[in-house]
């Protein structure tokens, strides 16, 4: 899973961290791609930002021990434009 030493325990920014007991709402926005997803998250919906835009995610128990950054893409599919055929 994670790089992270155990003693120290998952990384979690405080901001969000007061963002998530303060708000009643179940919806948070947040930058901090690099928090892990702990238990009490299940069934929250937070707003993780790309780089561009914040793409919410709902969060399910398979989620629990990940980071938030992993389920959102930063970068675009490249799409091939097609030819116009002449007539």
């Amino acid at each position: 899973m994670s790089k992270r030493s155990v003693w120290r325990g998952p990384f979690i920014k405080q901001n969000f961290f007061k963002a998530i007991y303060l708000s009643d709402s179940k919806k948070i926005k947040t930058t901090s791609r690099n928090t892990f997803i702990l238990p009490f998250l299940i069934g929250k919906i937070i707003q993780i930002h790309n780089g561009k835009f914040f793409i919410p995610i709902n969060i399910r128990e398979e989620m629990v021990g990940h980071k938030l950054g992993e389920f959102v893409n930063t970068r675009l599919r490249h799409i091939y434009k097609k030819k116009k055929t002449k007539k």
